[in-house]
């Protein structure tokens, strides 16, 4: 599987829900609420410690990563409903470029087949990475929606990813789907 293909490909600008980043940097998260800054947050970059964040600034970052975990909701929901395609139609002009419309949509239609029908799925992490140019996706502040998500052919829960990316017009969109078996 294609799997930094596909991370970098499914995309639906979600405007209303997740705009603007904080103006303040913000620690990586790894369990739900989301706010992220336009820099790379403090405990992303080697060698800086981690800052305090301030109660507002605490509020703005869990406000961030509940519009954030809504966005993945809905994006995993269109994935559910048989719609990655739609998804793709919304891309961010660097994740139209990872791979074609019909090429991501069939991907992910391939690797929920051979899964099987959802099950459920658990409580959401969030991360947050920034990647430096020559990286192996494009440069870039990314956030990532980690479910742990049982199919009825998968003994064991599955890692459901969506990365969505802080494009140039300091939108977060969607910019990648992809589910992950433990072991692969």
């Amino acid at each position: 599987m294609k799997h930094s293909l596909m991370v970098l490909s499914l995309l639906l600008p979600f405007t209303a829900m997740a705009q603007q980043p904080a103006a303040q940097p913000a620690p990586r998260t790894t369990a739900a609420p989301a706010t992220a800054p336009a820099t790379a947050p403090a405990a992303a970059r080697p060698g800086t410690p981690a800052q305090q964040l301030t109660p507002a600034q605490q509020a703005q970052l869990d406000k961030q990563n509940a519009e954030m975990s809504a966005a993945a909701l809905q994006a995993v929901r269109l994935v559910d409903g048989g719609q990655a395609a739609q998804l793709w139609d919304g891309a961010s002009a660097v994740a139209r470029k990872a791979v074609a419309r019909d090429a991501f949509a069939k991907q992910i239609a391939a690797d929920r087949s051979r899964l099987g029908a959802l099950v459920g799925r658990g409580q959401p992490s969030i991360s947050r990475v920034r990647f430096n140019a020559g990286a192996a996706v494009p440069e870039g502040l990314y956030l990532n929606v980690t479910y742990p998500t049982r199919f009825e052919k998968s003994a064991q829960p599955v890692r459901e990813l969506v990365s969505f990316r802080l494009d140039e017009d300091r939108v977060w969109r969607l910019a990648g789907y992809s589910v992950r078996a433990p072991g692969t």
